[in-house]
């Protein structure tokens, strides 16, 4: 008997893929969400196999705003639970440089995700239940010279989650903000991370499922990170422009 019913937006992501396999475990039966959802199709084998649990593709593009209403309601289940793992990194010098490349980055990690998550928002509080879980960034937690137009639309989403969580606080319907720092992915591949502050998915699975069952409000992957933040927020203004971090 199936424990409950998971959307996953960005499902071809590791780290949604990760949560699929997680909550699988559980019992949950797994929507899968992305673009082009017919390349996911040995995934949704994988689960099926392992898990014994039902699972569905979805086509679902974050960044077409027009089609989100139709995409929630048009499911054949509203979920219980909603993880929204959509987001772009993009390359800061080059967003410098091209506005376009910057908008997309911006889009995809701040207008899409808030998008879709308004649609199921409304569905949710009319139900008087469900949970949205958005994975935002310590990124969004102060600019940064190295990567402000990512930081910047994560930082956007941060406070947008949480609007929403104080929105539908009496509402039944709960949101969750879940901030992972740096996370071994293929979207991260390549970069010099360091070992001890680096998450990997299946951690961010994991972490999420804990703040689903207790209903937390903000996680850090790895708390290690609330005090980095803390610390880099509270550093001068005057300081923090001569320092390259």
């Amino acid at each position: 008997m199936s424990k409950g019913s998971i959307l996953i937006l960005g499902a071809r992501s590791d780290i949604g893929k990760a949560v699929a396999h997680r909550f699988a475990a559980l019992g949950y039966s797994i929507q899968l969400a992305a673009r082009n959802a017919g390349s996911l199709e040995p995934d949704k084998a994988d689960i099926k196999v392992r898990h014994n649990v039902d699972v569905d593709l979805f086509e679902f593009d974050a960044l077409d705003l027009d089609s989100h209403q139709a995409f929630a309601t048009g499911l054949p289940v509203l979920p219980d639970v909603i993880v929204c793992a959509v987001g772009m990194l993009g390359d800061q010098a080059a967003d410098e440089k091209d506005e376009m490349a910057a908008c997309k980055v911006m889009r995809s990690n701040y207008e899409g995700p808030a998008s879709i998550f308004s649609v199921f928002a409304n569905l949710f509080e009319k139900r008087d239940s469900g949970t949205l879980v958005g994975i935002s960034s310590v990124a969004g937690e102060r600019g940064r010279a190295a990567n402000y137009v990512y930081g910047s639309a994560k930082a956007g989403f941060t406070a947008y989650l949480s609007g929403l969580r104080n929105r539908l606080a009496a509402k039944g319907v709960h949101v969750i903000t879940v901030l992972p720092g740096f996370v071994a992915t293929q979207m991260t591949e390549g970069l010099d991370l360091p070992q001890k502050l680096t998450a990997e998915p299946e951690e961010v699975a994991a972490a999420i499922e804990k703040a689903v069952g207790k209903g937390s409000n903000v996680i850090y992957v790895r708390r290690i990170w609330q005090l980095i933040m803390m610390i880099i927020r509270n550093i001068p203004e005057a300081v923090f422009k001569r320092m390259s971090i």
